[in-house]
């Protein structure tokens, strides 16, 4: 969900528009629901006589489980009626296109999300929905799912600057002594590393929060990912590293992806990953990220399921995770409108990865990677990506594989797109 609004922010900051918000009163309670559901009698709807009886609902209420499908199959029914085509790569994602231009919406339970090219189209949504649901006009998009959204004529910013500072208050770090960088260089972690085990409830709760703060913070994505394979028995060096997280976002408090105004919607993408970085089981680290030339909008961090051999098969493996993603990503792109004419660039470090992506001859250096991961030549072959070579040092994804130097880290922060409010272009407060 949360990879599709970014990619709607990011294409509203391309073309130039502006992000909408609707909330819906009571969504749950314009459910209609097709089962029988029988509930108790309230108080003060008890019937005299008959107070063993129960009543059966019509419409779905608040903390029923058919409740949120019940709201999903009306707002569908009524979005395909008035015209609407439902993205197959997205159910929340809806698209209507006219002479005028074209309309997209994001559906959230009772958040709505709306932008487009068209002024005339967004107008007559907002009219035709308020008078069919309760609705509450909120205006320019400011805030959605806790996220922070600032938008200008040059840029649109998203940020979590409250909830970081509701992080450091919570475990109360909020006046402590913020560091450069969230990991100390090539920082190797283990579950049996010599010390004490710490609360594992307490650990639980850091890590969980950091994992929710990588939604506008991908610099923080590789220690939050790393941290929480050790949420079972945790240690004091476990807890000590995730404070030290902690300490970097006392530094960056106001920091948050920038997406700029640009020419066209041009979708690249970066691949990487480590070598066996993983002290216990000797598993490599997969990283990606992609952008429409600006700030990023999708990317991960992500532990390898095997061992691998060599280092050409770590990276082939990445890349073929980012191709995954880059196939979703243009189908996305192509429901808003913006179909992928080229092949997508996938920028990859490693030239034997390379050189085993698009040569279709298997060997016997390839006869252990798992076929799955072999469909990387079909989308090849298609047209779909092209894996192109980048040296080491242009390399964004290394940020998602690796614990980095101050310089370096600095480097491919700011090539992600993350920076201070307070650099940007008539900056404001956030």
């Amino acid at each position: 969900m949360l990879d599709t609004i970014r990619i709607l922010v990011a294409l509203a900051a391309q073309k130039g528009w502006k992000l909408f918000q609707l909330d819906v009163k009571s969504a749950f309670l314009n459910g209609v629901l097709h089962e029988e559901v029988y509930v108790d009698q309230p108080p003060g709807f008890v019937v005299k006589n008959r107070e063993d009886g129960v009543y059966r609902l019509k419409k779905a209420l608040y903390s029923l489980k058919q409740a949120p499908r019940a709201w999903y199959e009306e707002i569908n029914s009524y979005f395909e009626k008035s015209g609407f085509r439902r993205s197959l790569s997205e159910t929340t994602l809806y698209v209507k296109s006219a002479e005028s231009g074209i309309l997209i919406v994001s559906l959230y339970v009772d958040d709505i999300i709306y932008t487009g090219s068209s002024k005339e189209l967004m107008l007559d949504f907002k009219t035709e929905m308020m008078k069919q649901y309760e609705m509450t006009d909120l205006g320019l998009l400011h805030h959605f799912l806790g996220l922070g959204v600032i938008q200008t004529e040059a840029y649109i910013f998203l940020h979590q600057k409250k909830y970081a500072k509701t992080l450091l208050e919570r475990f109360g770090l909020k006046d402590c002594k913020a560091c450069a960088t969230p990991l100390a260089v090539n920082e190797k972690m283990s579950k049996q590393d010599g010390s004490e085990l710490a609360d594992e409830s307490l650990y639980r709760q850091v890590v969980g929060s950091l994992l929710y703060l990588t939604a506008t913070r991908p610099d923080i994505m590789f220690a939050a990912s790393l941290l929480a394979r050790f949420m079972h028995g945790p240690t004091r060096k476990h807890m000590g590293t995730a404070k030290r997280v902690l300490r970097y976002i006392q530094g960056t408090l106001d920091y948050g992806i920038a997406y700029e105004r640009g020419k066209e919607a041009v979708l690249i993408g970066y691949c990487d990953s480590d070598w066996a970085g993983s002290e216990d089981d000797m598993k490599s680290t997969s990283g990606y990220a992609f952008h429409l030339g600006s700030g990023v909008f999708s990317w991960a961090s992500i532990k390898q399921s095997s061992v691998a051999l060599s280092t050409a098969e770590v990276e082939y493996v990445s890349a073929a995770e980012a191709t995954a993603q880059a196939m979703w990503l243009r189908f996305v792109l192509s429901d808003f409108g913006e179909e992928q004419i080229s092949s997508t660039s996938i920028l990859c470090d490693n030239t034997s990865a390379i050189a085993i992506a698009k040569n279709p001859v298997h060997h016997h250096k390839t006869r252990h990677i798992n076929r799955r991961f072999h469909f990387i030549r079909d989308a090849l072959q298609n047209g779909e990506i092209d894996l192109l070579y980048c040296k080491t040092e242009e390399q964004t994804a290394d940020i998602f594989t690796k614990a980095l130097a101050r310089d370096r880290f600095e480097y491919l922060r700011k090539k992600l797109g993350v920076i201070s409010a307070k650099h940007l272009e008539g900056s404001v407060e956030v």
